[in-house]
């Protein structure tokens, strides 16, 4: 399980990017694979799953 913070989430767009807490790297996190809902700041725990442009935050629940 990664942890991270939510950088930026545009709820009437329903998606937004997660900063991983270990390699810095930001993914992409779509409303449909959010078990909580989160805002911009969030500490945030995720799985990695391989999407349409590379690795997507799956499984995103608040710390």
């Amino acid at each position: 399980m990664n942890t991270g913070v939510v950088k930026f989430f545009n709820d009437s767009k329903g998606f937004g990017f997660i900063k991983d807490d270990n390699s810095s790297m930001e993914y992409f996190v779509h409303v449909t694979d959010l078990i909580d809902e989160v805002t911009e700041n969030d500490k945030v725990t995720f799985e990695l799953k391989e999407g349409k442009k590379g690795l997507n935050a799956v499984n995103v629940k608040r710390a």
